[in-house]
């Protein structure tokens, strides 16, 4: 026998706003520990955002992190702003995130190019950095 249905599935459903509470990752310990919510959680998911490989991972999608391998090789006149455009674009992904600015990049090594940078979000702004090889 079927069960009858009281239309719950036929609802139609619209999420107005990305929600912000969800685990919080204690890095130090590495350990997920308790909750966190609004500028903390946006943290974590910048964080998160730009170390994930971007196409590599297939419980992401496609529009989900960030792409960084095939800077390998290339010129540092080629990195610098292609990696702006990247950051920016993977960052904008979520709806939280209202723009990214004040790139600053420096070279503390050969083929290593250390990137910070201000993500201005609805909780707030966030400096933000990261490290790429090239």
């Amino acid at each position: 026998m079927i069960p009858s249905t009281s239309g719950f599935l036929q609802k139609d459903f619209k999420i107005e706003e990305q929600p912000t509470l969800t685990y919080k990752f204690d890095l130090n310990l590495n350990v997920v520990r308790g909750y966190t919510d609004q500028k903390e959680a946006m943290k974590q998911a910048i964080y998160k955002i730009l170390l994930t490989e971007r196409y590599q991972y297939i419980i992401y999608s496609w529009n989900y992190g960030i792409e960084t391998l095939d800077l390998y090789g290339e010129p540092i006149s080629y990195v610098c702003p292609e990696l702006e455009r990247r950051i920016t674009e993977a960052l904008l992904q979520d709806t939280r995130i209202t723009s990214v600015t004040d790139f600053v990049f420096d070279i503390p090594e050969r083929h290593t190019i250390h990137v910070s940078f201000t993500v201005h979000t609805v909780f707030g702004d966030i400096e933000a950095e990261r490290e790429v090889n090239f």
